[in-house]
């Protein structure tokens, strides 16, 4: 598992079994480093909502396309890159899934939730990469 400082990279193939693959490598992050059960539910939702995002949006279920998710732990924080092989989205302009007219749309509500269950988002790349970042009390 991490040593602090280092970074864990997993590659996923882009399809619905790879959320298991997410979810245990949350549920290692929380058992090493003793991470709060509201923190790990934070991490749980926000982390497979973006690799969820990865592979149906960025990479629109190709099974050629991979994503990966990189993990790297200090003392302080937690924090997670995925990253897919998409062609991007403009990450500025995305609709408020709490307006009036949004509220009954079955998707659009992944990045609110990120943005409110990470301490940090980040996106870069064209929208290809997004950083969260998790703030922990070290023990």
């Amino acid at each position: 598992m991490l040593v602090d400082g280092e970074s864990q990279t997993v590659e996923l193939h882009s399809n619905p079994d790879s959320i298991s693959v997410v979810e245990r490598m949350i549920e290692e992050v929380r058992d090493k480093y003793n991470v709060s059960e509201d923190m790990y539910g934070n991490m749980l939702v926000a982390i497979t909502e973006a690799v969820t995002n990865a592979i149906y949006h960025g990479n629109k279920s190709d099974p050629s396309k991979k994503v990966n998710v990189a993990i790297l732990h200090n003392p302080h924080s937690i924090t997670f890159t995925i990253t897919d092989q998409g062609s991007g989205f403009d990450f500025y302009n995305l609709d408020d899934p709490t307006s009036p007219e949004n509220l009954e749309k079955e998707c659009g509500r992944g990045i609110f939730l990120m943005k409110h269950l990470a301490d940090q988002l980040i996106f870069s790349e064209n929208g290809r990469v997004v950083e969260m970042n998790f703030r922990i009390s070290s023990t």
